[in-house]
């Protein structure tokens, strides 16, 4: 297939990322053949707009025709203002007064677990509709099917299509927002892979949303994240990829793309030693040295100062969802609880051991809330996988840390760490450091090995 000389609508930027809609097998030494579906990284422009320099996974650079390769971007999440979670059905109706035709909200099906309902005014009552889960989609009728419950509101926003009345206006759902992904935009944003395109194999391991995979893809050893079947599950799953679209990082795990479908599929970069706890159990003291500890926490600083930087925050940071790479590097993975450091989460199971008090209090989540779990997880790191709080019971944790007990320096850490992990667990959460400063701090004790 010839190149087309087709000027290209933008001018991409250095570092843009680039997936090959076809084939090239290139007409010159100058430039870059490549597969379909690899990823290819803009270097820079030439004279010529059709063409760029660019160069492949494998470091080899050369000439590329832009009309041969996709440019991907970000996947936004939707906010759901209408949603307002579990209440019950007289909650609703209490607060859906006024009552104005069309008024609605939608909330979790209190009689039905796992379904919805739509509450919609109508001639001064309020209409309830039970919406079904069913085979990966949602609907009312059994008739018409939905992906998530935006593409549900959107269509009964312009018509009622059998219901009471047409959606007119949605009913704001006060503190914080629930959010829907639409799969259709990883697809435009050159995320979506096809099935044909990768191999399912072993199980190796379970997440927070289904069973976890090796695999095949483009002739590379990947990890795949299969979903559970249920709505919900899809959403937050969707959610999870969509943070990860946004972020690049040699410590965070990178995504690959999403296979959409029933199963949804996650596919990421392949982490051959598996996760952080694992790795230091069966190998312990005799196999890791201090030089590889440090090395495992500066990496960790760095991934996660790059999220403080860009104000996202992870909420489950600990040692079991670090994973580390063929040659000792560290990741930081599973972004399932990541939201906006700007929004307090309600709601939610999270590990108590790692959470920071006010977190576990107030649901206040944010990048210090980050840092104290980040303390949590250097104890973890310098004990060779110890459970946190050893000698205290699980039900006494949070009244023993809000009453100032902190966990003793294990034996083959350093007092320098010992300092970064009790800054760290500072009661106010101002005065603990930022991860650039803890980044900092570890940086400078590398000499001191």
């Amino acid at each position: 297939m010839a190149a087309n000389k087709k000027k290209p609508v933008e001018k991409w930027e250095p570092g843009t990322e680039c997936i090959a809609k076809y084939e090239f097998q290139g007409t010159t030494l100058d430039d870059l053949p490549f597969k379909k579906g690899e990823l290819i990284v803009i270097v820079q422009a030439s004279k010529d707009p059709n063409w760029y320099s660019a160069r492949n996974e494998a470091g080899e650079t050369g000439m590329i025709p832009v009309n041969y390769v996709h440019k991907r971007e970000g996947v936004k999440l939707q906010t759901m203002p209408w949603f307002h979670g579990k209440i019950t059905r007289d909650e609703a109706e209490e607060l859906l007064i006024p009552r104005t035709d069309g008024l609605f909200l939608v909330r979790e099906s209190t009689n039905f677990p796992g379904d919805y309902t739509l509450c919609v005014v109508f001639q001064d009552k309020v209409e309830h509709y039970r919406v079904i889960y069913k085979d990966n989609k949602l609907t009312i009728d059994e008739e018409v099917y939905f992906e998530n419950l935006t593409k549900l509101v959107e269509h009964y926003e312009t018509d009622a299509d059998g219901l009471c009345s047409r959606l007119v206006q949605p009913l704001p759902k006060k503190g914080t927002l629930n959010f829907s992904v639409d799969s259709d935009s990883f697809v435009k944003s050159g995320w979506a892979i096809n099935r044909k395109d990768f191999t399912v194999g072993a199980l190796i391991g379970r997440g927070n949303f289904g069973d976890v995979l090796e695999g095949t893809y483009m002739g590379r050893k990947v990890a795949i994240k299969q979903l559970k079947d249920n709505e919900k599950a899809a959403q937050m799953f969707l959610a999870e990829a969509s943070v990860m679209t946004t972020l690049r990082h040699p410590n965070l795990v990178s995504l690959l793309g999403v296979a959409l479908g029933n199963p949804l599929y996650i596919l990421l970069e392949y982490m051959s030693k598996g996760n952080l706890v694992d790795y230091l159990r069966s190998r312990g003291r005799n196999v890791i040295t201090k030089k590889h500890l440090l090395n495992f926490a500066c990496d960790i600083a760095s991934a996660m100062a790059y999220l403080e930087e860009k104000s996202l925050v992870h909420r489950d940071l600990a040692a079991r969802n670090i994973l580390i790479s063929e040659d000792d590097v560290a990741k930081v993975s599973d972004f399932g609880l990541s939201r906006e450091a700007s929004l307090n989460q309600e709601g939610g199971k999270f590990p108590i051991k790692w959470t920071s008090p006010e977190a576990l209090r107030k649901a206040q989540f944010s990048n210090k809330s980050d840092v104290w779990s980040f303390g949590i997880l250097l104890w973890e790191l310098y004990s060779y996988g110890r459970v946190p709080y050893p000698r205290v019971p699980l039900a006494d944790v949070v009244q023993h840390v809000e009453k100032g007990y902190r966990m003793e320096r294990p034996e083959s850490c350093p007092e320098y760490v010992y300092n970064i992990m009790k800054q760290s667990w500072s009661a106010d959460p101002v005065e603990r450091p930022t991860f650039k400063t803890i980044c900092k701090q570890l940086d400078s004790c590398k000499g001191s090995l």
